[in-house]
């Protein structure tokens, strides 16, 4: 949210041109995407950069959705989505990046996660990471146990810490952290956005023939990631690494 009054569809697409502004992207490179998600950042990278986009996802749904977006986007020769798991691609990229997917990794395929992304990259390539975060402090404690999160909305989850993905990188991969910004903030007033729309449209909501108990359900994990981000306990990061060859000028903040 670059201002007071921005909307959540323009703080979407700020995210989206900041991690394109963090990337150096141009129209010369070749990305790749683990994560397609509903194929947002794609269609707006190709729209904006005019760079060359593949982006992966493991769902149906979103592979489904992404593609018929990216051809009303008009971006279908620049962006090309696949029905793959990151594990399956091939290829060397200039840059690599992923919003919000290692958290479904898993904490045993953390290794495997930054290993695989690191071997997609050419010598001189970066990678942008997005993800939420665990205190360092309690991702022990995290990982073993299932908490509300993991038990009524993504089992099988786990989200990582600071330190678990450093420990990973240096054992699996040769990528260096070159950049990280806390964007904590900027997701307690997401989900607190999320929340307010959500019952602005219960009405639809219940239209779709959810029950009560699904409605209270979604209502506490929004508060709960709410909470989670306004105290702290969860944050949210983007992570800028680079592989060995890369000298991409050092990003510093505007300073008033």
């Amino acid at each position: 949210f670059e201002r007071e009054d921005s909307t959540l569809k323009e703080a979407s697409l700020a995210k989206y041109n900041r991690i394109c502004q963090k990337l150096d992207l141009s129209s010369q490179d070749q990305v790749v995407e683990i994560g397609s998600g509903w194929g947002g950042f794609a269609i707006y990278a190709a729209q904006k950069y005019g760079c060359r986009i593949t982006t992966t996802t493991i769902s149906p749904a979103q592979y489904d959705l992404a593609r018929e977006r990216i051809d009303k986007a008009g971006v279908a020769q620049k962006v090309e989505v696949l029905l793959e798991d990151y594990r399956d691609l091939r290829g060397k990229y200039d840059k690599l990046v992923s919003i919000e997917m290692i958290e479904a990794v898993g904490h045993q395929y953390f290794n495997t996660f930054f290993r695989s992304c690191s071997k997609l990259l050419k010598e001189n390539g970066m990678m942008l990471l997005q993800t939420i975060t665990m205190t360092d402090q309690v991702f022990d404690r995290h990982k073993r146990n299932v908490d509300f999160i993991k038990r009524y909305i993504f089992p099988g989850s786990c989200i990582p810490s600071i330190a678990a993905m450093s420990r990973s990188i240096a054992r699996a991969s040769d990528l260096k952290l070159f950049h990280l910004e806390d964007i904590t903030p900027h997701y307690a007033r997401t989900l607190r956005t999320w929340r307010e729309r959500f019952f602005v449209n219960i009405d639809k909501v219940r239209d779709l023939g959810l029950p009560e108990t699904f409605i209270r359900m979604w209502d506490y994990y929004l508060s709960y990631c709410e909470a989670g981000f306004a105290e702290r306990y969860l944050g949210d990061v983007q992570m800028l690494f680079t592989k060995p060859l890369c000298r991409r000028p050092p990003i510093l903040p505007t300073l008033t």
